[in-house]
């Protein structure tokens, strides 16, 4: 699933929005086009065409008697996929459709060759730039409820462990009859209610989870930032993804497995890899656990060891944080035959083979692997042409993500100085993460790590003095300061400054004299 940003909630017209929007506005002034930021009449024009084409003259199976669900937060209408559980004699059928973007986006066409410059939707604080134009991302070709819409299906047979025992793949024509929002939905399930297909994604979903625990799986479940405005006021809150999206992710995990799978037994596809974290990584998020005083023991896998974690408390959302760092190096490897298959080609997380296949109305790879997969189900050896372009969807989505990833940090950044300004002067407890040893350089030091909710503390030309890593609670953001600390420790810090025009917040240990409080402040970005 692609890495969605800080998202803000203000109402139209308060100064925050307008801020953040102005902010924003620049830093896509700033991308020297690097960003698509429209569509070329061209490409509208072939998605008006597209849009208008009728999906029942190609040969697909009827579904449209099934009634569909989407399971997405209130606001989406970009809608990539929609379920039909059922529970079976001795096990469960899932029923997956997935958005058929292919049917709209011919190979090598002007939609084609437009998504592979964008690769991915882009998630800002205040808007999206979509991956394909409106009229079929939030129109023909989403699953939105009461339309008959193309999809291709994903038929997964469960035993009652809900293991897959048997793949298949098949386009058709589905109805989505109802739309569903994860805030709901949960809310009904915790108030014992609940709709009886819901009730059975939580069932699946807590079979699934425990069998990624048993392969030494792992899923990092970190809270995600929120910035609610009220009036002219906005204000950072943590956001945790309801339970019922953890199970409706392990439905997506499961399919991507399926595929990879496919894939794999015939030797063609786009796997999403990762390689094992690196020794160095692990042992020191060891000695983190350590030193805040939650130790990972050698008996517990890395997964069942974040799983323990409880966001809530303040150690235990530092260690979710600094798990990051063992979540690296994720890429894609195209493969046109057994020979060209990668020597590793499982995602470590997820400790399986995997590709992503359930997106493609945000996600360009998506696409092409529903193609491949379903050439594979229906016994026919993939194109040529198809074989060339997945050759060249790795390095479309590692630029994307490149582009995506720098312009979303930017952008968080943005919001974060925004929302901050609320607490000018005020004090914070936090817990430090890491300490940093004071350093001399004649070309001064920069700060920050590159994290997107980080805020940096560097100085100017006599080198960065001693600085440590502390995680806030609230407001909910990693910053570093200039004190000495050891980590583990439990810290006072004040915003000394926030300037949201220049993305810049200064924090200062808590008493720190005006003196000192200058050496902070110069050259301090975030």
């Amino acid at each position: 699933m692609p890495h969605r940003p800080v998202s803000l909630h203000a109402p139209r017209g308060s100064i925050a929005a307008d801020v953040i929007r102005e902010g924003i506005d620049a830093l896509l002034a700033d991308q020297d086009g690097d960003v698509p930021l429209q569509f070329s009449p061209e490409v509208l024009a072939e998605a008006e065409r597209a849009a208008a084409q009728d999906p029942s003259a190609a040969q697909r199976i009827d579904r449209t008697e099934i009634p569909f669900m989407t399971l997405d937060p209130a606001s989406s209408t970009d809608l990539d996929q929609a379920m039909h559980l059922e529970r079976t004699s001795d096990g469960f059928r899932v029923l997956y459709a997935i958005a058929d973007v292919p049917w709209f986006v011919a190979l090598d066409g002007p939609l084609d060759h437009a998504a592979r410059d964008r690769g991915e939707t882009l998630y800002l604080p205040d808007r999206r730039i979509l991956l394909h134009p409106e009229v079929l991302s939030g129109g023909a070709a989403s699953l939105l409820p009461d339309q008959d819409t193309p999809a291709f299906v994903w038929v997964l047979d469960l035993d009652g462990a809900g293991e897959v025992r048997s793949i298949g793949l098949e386009r058709a024509m589905i109805r989505s009859v109802q739309k569903l929002a994860y805030d709901r939905v949960q809310e009904e399930l915790d108030q014992g209610a609940g709709q009886p297909m819901m009730l059975l994604l939580q069932e699946i979903g807590a079979l699934r989870t425990q069998l990624e625990a048993q392969r030494g799986g792992a899923s990092l479940n970190v809270p995600e930032q929120e910035i609610v405005a009220e009036g002219d006021v906005v204000q950072l809150s943590w956001r945790r993804p309801n339970p019922i999206e953890d199970a409706n992710a392990q439905i997506s995990l499961m399919t991507g497995m399926a595929a990879a799978s496919l894939m794999l037994e015939h030797g063609a596809g786009i796997l999403r890899t990762m390689p094992p974290a690196e020794q160095q990584a692990v042992d020191r998020f060891r000695r983190q656990s350590q030193v805040l005083g939650i130790p990972w023991t050698t008996e517990q896998s890395y997964g069942e060891f974040l799983r323990s974690l409880d966001w809530h408390e303040p150690t235990h959302l530092a260690l979710l944080n600094l798990a990051t760092f063992l979540f690296r190096g994720a890429g894609y490897a195209a493969f046109a035959s057994a020979a060209e298959v990668p020597e590793d080609p499982e995602q470590s997380a997820i400790a399986a083979p995997y590709a992503h296949t359930t997106a493609p109305l945000r996600r360009l790879v998506d696409r092409f692997v529903l193609l491949v997969c379903y050439d594979h189900v229906s016994g026919r050896t993939p194109s040529p042409e198809l074989l060339a372009a997945m050759a060249e969807i790795p390095e479309a989505m590692r630029a994307a993500g490149a582009r995506a990833g720098d312009l979303e940090r930017k952008a968080i950044g943005l919001v974060e100085t925004a929302a901050l300004a609320a607490w000018e002067g005020e004090e914070f407890e936090g817990t430090v993460l890491e300490r940093r040893e004071a350093t001399q350089s004649s070309n001064g030091n920069g700060g920050g790590n590159g994290q997107g909710n980080r805020h940096g503390n560097g100085n100017g030309n006599s080198g960065a003095p001693t600085r440590v890593e502390v995680q806030l609670t609230d407001p909910p953001i990693t910053t570093w300061v200039p004190m000495d600390a050891a980590p583990g420790e439990v810290v006072r810090v004040r915003l000394e400054s926030v300037d949201p025009a220049k993305r810049r917040a200064v924090f200062v240990a808590a008493g720190t004299d005006a003196a000192d409080r200058a050496d902070a402040a110069d050259g301090n970005t975030a």
